[in-house]
């Protein structure tokens, strides 16, 4: 007999089905037993004779279940399995995480040590298949919008970011890094002719992680555009994916959310936008802040978001123009000191990061060598403008 998953039994009610997957909970009575199977789609409750009972059933036991799906109000569903046979298929030897519990009650250590148990608690793996929404739906998104998804190599000769953050290793007898973004490949595929691309890939940096701010590892979201007027195109674009990936895990995410208690954000409107001096400005006013240097540090993100909140009921914010000292060399200038950049924050959190950059070879030379930077480290680069 062919497996049914669970989601779709509710089509086969006075049918006989084969169903597979792990016990989920077990509640033994004087005649029968009752077990709640769990596949990948869900939960069902089936109902055994005790004389039918296998001894080494136990949670999380893997079982193959044969019977009749009849009608019957329970917790789960409208319908039960009436068990005609049932088939070990591997046995549950420990069980150090119980995945059957409403909270997911174990220390760290053992989450991570057991990582294959604990992915199956509904609160840790309603992470993952939002994650899966997300990136199914931006790909959609950008692939509506006329992006083409790229592949770029992940060991390169040169940092993408400059500085020092980068992990370093022998590739046969010559000097590599793990790259920390796909930003020069970008730029050559825009320059190619292809001119909207976009890539989700991992980056690496090599810099202490014991922050919220900062991973060694991640999965980045990289789009490069050609033909722009200017950052606003970028901000207008992201913005758009925005407001349809929000609409699209509210629709299709509801019970993982529900699971997770998390609400997402609205974006009412536009997204307010405030060029960094003017950010500068306000937090000396408003918070006493005389110490920053060009950048803004945890505290005064979280400050600005609490004026934005206040004064744009807004969670979200594009900080624009920041200056030149703080942005890579291939970010364009604008005015004497800024650039055209931006990044958005999400309630007090740099969430992303952008801007136009330079496209002519003289001034992205010049900018490199106004860095400390070797050009001779970045000719592949550096030959594309030409």
């Amino acid at each position: 007999m062919q497996r049914v998953l669970i989601k779709e039994l509710d089509d086969k009610i006075g049918e006989n089905v084969n169903i597979k997957g792990w016990i989920h909970r077990i509640r033994k009575l004087k005649s029968i037993t009752f077990i709640v199977i769990r596949d990948r789609t869900g939960l069902v409750q089936c109902v055994v004779e005790n004389h039918l009972l296998i001894p080494q059933l136990s949670v999380e036991t893997v079982v193959s279940i044969e019977g009749l799906i009849e009608k019957s109000e329970n917790k789960l569903n409208p319908y039960e399995v009436q068990i005609h046979t049932i088939q070990l298929l591997n046995s549950s030897l420990e069980t150090p995480i119980e995945v059957n519990n409403v909270k997911l009650e174990a220390s760290l250590d053992t989450i991570l040590n057991h990582r294959m148990l604990s992915l199956r608690h509904p609160s840790v793996n309603s992470i993952f298949k939002i994650q899966n929404i997300l990136v199914n739906e931006i790909r959609k998104f950008l692939n509506q919008n006329e992006f083409m998804e790229i592949f770029t190599p992940k060991i390169v000769s040169e940092g993408a970011e400059g500085g020092s953050a980068v992990f370093k290793l022998n590739y046969f007898e010559k000097q590599a890094y793990l790259a920390q973004s796909p930003q020069f490949y970008k730029q050559m595929m825009v320059g190619a002719g292809f001119e909207k691309v976009f890539e989700i890939a991992h980056a690496y940096r090599a810099e202490e992680h014991n922050t919220s701010r900062h991973l060694n590892e991640y999965i980045s979201v990289d789009l490069e555009i050609g033909f722009i007027k200017d950052e606003y195109d970028l901000m207008k674009i992201e913005e758009e994916l925005l407001k349809y990936l929000l609409k699209e895990v509210k629709s299709q995410g509801e019970k993982y959310l529900k699971i997770l208690d998390v609400e997402l954000p609205d974006i009412l409107g536009e997204i307010p936008k405030m060029e960094f001096q003017k950010v500068l400005h306000i937090l000396k006013t408003q918070f006493n802040r005389t110490d920053l240097n060009g950048d803004l540090d945890p505290e005064a993100e979280k400050q600005i978001y609490a004026y934005c909140r206040d004064q744009f009921q807004s969670d979200f914010l594009f900080v624009t123009n920041y200056p030149k000292q703080k942005r890579p060399m291939y970010t364009m200038p604008f005015g004497e000191s800024g650039t055209r950049s931006f990044d958005l924050l999400f309630k007090g959190v740099e969430i992303t990061t952008g801007g136009q950059r330079i496209h002519d070879y003289a001034m992205l030379l010049s900018s490199m060598k106004a860095r400390g930077l070797d050009p001779e480290s970045y000719v592949s680069y550096l030959d594309a403008f030409k």
